[in-house]
């Protein structure tokens, strides 16, 4: 939701009304992961995306009706592999949508991201209904106040205090719960959230649940109001009904976890609730230490990827904000100093250009020191090899050179700044993600793996 703050809070302005479709939860090769949005107003307009283009068109005419109704929607869409193209999800795979109008915990929350203050906003996916914990009531949670409400004094206390530790850790997950906020062992354990991968940019999302993914191939089924049974395809485009509840006689045996909707948690109450939990947490940050024009490419890049990027050099006359136009901030200073005062934490993205041993030896011994999700320095083999030499000699441990990526980037051939912008962006992605660096053609298997999503 993060890119489309901007617009959102235009919207908002102008005093148009508009829905907000939210992915909550993702099965097998779905192309956007849970947290993706796709936006759409009175007149017609459409931003973002939820599936690549896939259910677009059918997003939008749900998101249509939530505006006229003001009633939420939570719907699935897609069924297996083999037969995703006569549903939509033409890559396979499964994805929930939540369909909200807009509510003030919504508004607040937009005004927090564009301020870079850490939020979570919870809102329902199923519940009761009757006023209590009804499919789309949301609750905006900062780390001293919270704005909305879910229907229970009870059910607000834990979902307060899932949020508040979730957004701490930078996490996103589903959270089961009784209608006065009781929390079962069974639904913990299968629901605790992961860990987001270190470096990785706050976009839409944040860190998915845990559990394994379901078999390429196997169907599942998602009825309007019923959750998804083994065994049986279901229909795109087939939805819940907000305020309405699981069918009596019990709730139906949810799906295998994947970045979302339910882990097996077998014997869950009728009226158990659901709640997606998502992290806003600042954008990380891209430390490039040597105003060269290679950092001029990379600073581009990185803001690209949703980076907050800072450029860094002693020397006055090549660290100014004219060379660099995309860098957030240009500092003149020591690198080394610079590195020792701000906050480095695992997102943080390390890069250093500058070439030379009284620059790159001390920042780089304060950089393998710190947390940092990256660490890469640019220079040829033979710099390499005297670099590493130099950091022994200033105390460094084998585990902490381990760290350093050295010489930066991935070997795609590229020769130009923005080639080799390109090739380090290329392994930042990969380090966060836990990609090959392959060729995709020469890979099998889903291209889309099992893994973590990263906080918005």
């Amino acid at each position: 939701m993060r890119e489309l703050t901007g617009q959102l809070r235009g919207w908002r302005q102008a005093g148009t009304p508009f829905a907000l479709a939210t992915v909550v939860g993702v099965q097998g090769s779905a192309p956007r992961q849970p947290g993706a949005v796709m936006a759409v107003d009175a007149a017609g307009e459409a931003l973002g995306s939820v599936s690549g283009g896939c259910v677009e068109g059918a997003v939008y005419e749900v998101a249509t009706e939530v505006i006229a109704t003001g009633a939420p929607v939570l719907t699935t869409y897609g069924i297996s592999d083999d037969d995703a193209f006569s549903v939509g999800l033409t890559c396979g795979g499964v994805i929930d949508v939540m369909v909200t109008p807009t509510s003030e915990a919504m508004f607040e929350t937009l005004d927090a991201i564009a301020a870079d203050v850490p939020v979570a906003l919870a809102t329902v996916l199923t519940g009761p209904g009757g006023g209590v914990a009804a499919t789309g009531r949301q609750l905006a949670v900062w780390a001293d106040r919270v704005v909305g409400g879910l229907g229970s004094p009870g059910l607000d206390h834990a979902v307060v205090d899932d949020a508040r530790g979730m957004l701490a850790a930078g996490r996103t997950g589903v959270r089961y719960y009784g209608p006065a906020g009781e929390r079962s062992p069974v639904d913990a354990a299968a629901t605790a959230p992961a860990t987001a991968p270190a470096g990785a940019p706050a976009g839409d999302t944040a860190a998915g649940t845990t559990g394994e993914r379901p078999v390429a191939g196997e169907p599942l089924v998602a009825v309007a109001g019923e959750g998804p049974v083994a065994g049986e395809a279901s229909v795109a485009g087939e939805n819940s009904v907000a305020g309405e509840g699981p069918v009596a006689g019990g709730p139906p045996p949810p799906r295998p976890a994947a970045g979302g909707l339910p882990a097996p948690a077998p014997r869950r109450p009728a009226d158990a609730v659901t709640v997606f939990v998502q992290s806003f947490a600042p954008p990380p940050r891209m430390l490039v230490f040597g105003a060269v024009d290679y950092a001029a490419a990379l600073v581009s890049m990185g803001r690209f990827l949703g980076y907050r990027v800072t450029v860094c050099d002693a020397r006055p006359v090549f660290a100014t904000a004219r060379r660099f136009p995309d860098a957030h901030e240009v500092v003149c200073e020591w690198p080394s100093r610079y590195l020792e005062r701000v906050r480095v934490d695992e997102r943080t993205v390390i890069c250093v250009l500058t070439h030379d041993p009284k620059f790159d030896v001390p920042v780089l011994r304060v950089a393998l020191r710190s947390p940092a999700g990256y660490v890469g320095a640019m220079g040829s083999r033979r710099t390499h090899e005297d670099r590493l030499r130099r950091l022994r000699e200033a105390g460094l441990t084998e585990d902490a050179l381990a760290r350093l990526r050295s010489p930066i980037g991935l070997d795609i051939g590229g020769r130009t700044p923005e080639e080799t912008a390109v090739s380090i962006a290329a392994e930042i992605i990969q380090m966060n993600w836990g990609g090959s660096g392959a060729p995709l053609g020469h890979t099998s298997g889903r291209i889309h793996g099992p893994a973590a999503v990263p906080a918005g």
